[in-house]
């Protein structure tokens, strides 16, 4: 039960502190705080369980797996699961969770504890995407996840948030159909050919699909992840929903939203059409290169400082995918180290941007300048977030953009070069940052209150982490290594039944026995 109860544990305290919210506005924040703790250890015990700070401690890629029937006429399961991936991840949005929390400590003055229910359950169905092994419950959790978002930008958003939140709607619902269609494509056409009729994702691997069905049901589900991501030119409704969220809702969307996508292609689109996906991999990578490319030089165009922070993710989520359909195990790993990094890296940028809002009541970026005389601590912080963003060596990003960079090296040389130039660019745009924000002259005569306590402890704990990931990024690697290894295989042997096909929807899947895996004798 302990992963339905790391979902459970997020609904239950968003509820609480919007209950709470009537007896103050202190309550829901601490109780938001205390229900990520809780959550904290929850993830601690599976980490430390499963992980030492050496080597895995278990031979199957699954640390825990749940399956109880739900719907069990139509062959639909509440089955969750969790492996290395899917426990970095998590671990990711605990972490931002209490970041949002945190930097939203005094921003947030109206229906408090509203606020702090909405940002409760989106992390709550994040959780559930990212644990979900039934494509149904995927896609329950995946449209749930726009709901709370939906209204975190709409009711604390900025002035044109209306106009961003109907945009991201519209994107996100379209998409979705096509994800939905893409979902009853498989699922019906698995039932005709075995007569079983299931939304289990292990039972859907290797389903056998006629051409060229099956390439129009993976090209649906590539769009929605794609919107996601996003990729170039399914982009369009990112810079508005940052430029108008609260900051709280920046985080989420850097953090965690973006990352779904990506998640969505390695878990579900390549394993479940291997073929079909592989050989649209050309064109992902082209389009990879062009986001790299088109992020980063029109970042250079923007004067509002959130919307150039969003341009840069568009660049970075680039070479996520170039990494993803590279699918080579260096390549994949790197994708997620950038993953969870710039996740990382981009929410300090944002969380920093809504810091100096506060107090100077703007993100133009052409009113800014010589901040550093008055804002020293704020500078360094801001310095680190964007050397970060750029990829310097010892930071998380350049180790995740280094893998990539050498996993897709072996898959096309071109392509490795072209991506190359993005690492100038970024290095450009970053520096352009430091140097028109917080150096050159105070034109505007800026007299300010450098960081506080709060804020000091908040960017202390992100440049932890990502100086961790800089410096020792094998946590991550032996982490995650099992789970890439495993859809790897899942990917190459389309044919072999890798559920036992006595195990039914209806049973729960036992942790041990369940998957046989050849890895050439490693665990």
């Amino acid at each position: 039960m302990i992963l339905p109860w790391i979902i459970i544990i997020l609904v239950i305290g968003g509820t609480l502190a919007w209950i709470a919210g009537r007896f103050g506005p202190h309550w829901p924040r601490w109780i938001s705080l205390a229900t990520l703790g809780i959550h904290f250890g929850f993830l601690l015990y599976l980490w430390i369980q499963n992980y030492s700070i050496f080597t895995l401690t278990t031979r199957s890629p699954w640390f825990a797996l749940f399956d109880i029937p739900w719907i069990s006429q139509i062959g639909i399961s509440f089955s969750l699961g969790m492996d290395g991936l899917s426990l970095l991840l998590i671990l990711l949005i605990n972490l931002l969770g209490i970041m949002a929390v945190a930097c939203s400590w005094n921003a947030i003055k109206d229906r408090v504890g509203f606020f702090h229910f909405n940002l409760m359950w989106i992390l709550a169905s994040i959780t559930g995407v990212f644990l979900a092994l039934d494509l149904f419950l995927f896609y329950f959790f995946w449209e749930l996840m726009l709901v709370p978002l939906y209204f975190l930008i709409g009711i604390w958003g900025y002035e044109n948030r209306i106009y961003a939140t109907i945009k991201f709607f519209i994107f996100t619902q379209v998409s979705g159909l096509f994800m939905l269609l893409g979902i009853l494509g498989l699922y019906f056409v698995h039932g005709a050919n075995t007569g079983v009729y299931t939304f289990s994702y292990f039972q859907l691997l290797g389903t056998k699909l006629p051409q060229p069905l099956g390439f129009l049901l993976m090209l649906g589900m590539f769009l929605a992840f794609a919107v996601k991501l996003p990729v170039v030119p399914f982009h369009t409704w990112l810079p508005d929903a940052h430029t108008e969220a609260p900051t709280a809702g920046s985080v989420d969307l850097a953090g965690l939203v973006l990352k779904v996508g990506a998640y969505g292609m390695i878990r579900f689109l390549i394993p479940l059409f291997p073929k079909d996906s592989l050989s649209f991999a050309p064109i992902a990578m082209a389009l990879g290169i062009i986001g790299i490319l088109y992020g980063a030089i029109v970042a250079f165009g923007q004067t509002d400082l959130k919307r150039l922070i969003a341009y840069t993710s568009i660049s970075h989520m680039g070479f996520v995918i170039l990494g993803i359909f590279a699918w080579n195990t260096i390549a994949l790993q790197g994708a997620i180290i950038i993953m969870i990094a710039h996740g990382i890296s981009t929410s300090g940028l944002f969380i920093m941007v809504g810091d100096l809002m506060s107090r100077l009541h703007t993100r133009d970026f052409r009113r800014m300048g010589g901040l550093w005389s008055t804002l020293p601590r704020m500078g360094g912080a801001a310095m680190v977030f964007t050397l970060a963003s750029l990829g310097l060596p010892g930071l998380g990003n350049f180790v995740g953009e280094f893998l990539v960079l050498l996993g897709v090296y072996r898959v096309s040389i071109p392509a490795a070069a072209l991506a190359t130039l993005g690492f100038i660019v970024a290095t450009i745009y970053s520096l352009w940052i430091i140097q028109g924000a917080f150096h050159g002259r105070n034109t505007e005569g800026w007299k300010l209150q450098d960081m506080s306590s709060r804020e000091a402890a908040i960017m202390t704990t992100l440049i932890a982490v990502i100086l961790w990931l800089g410096i020792y990024p094998q946590t991550v690697l032996n982490t995650s290594l099992p789970a890439v290894e495993a859809m790897q295989k899942y990917a190459i042997e389309t044919q072999q039944t890798i559920v036992s096909p006595q195990i039914s929807p209806a049973q729960p899947l036992p942790i041990e026995g369940s998957i046989t895996i050849n890895t050439g004798g490693k665990p």
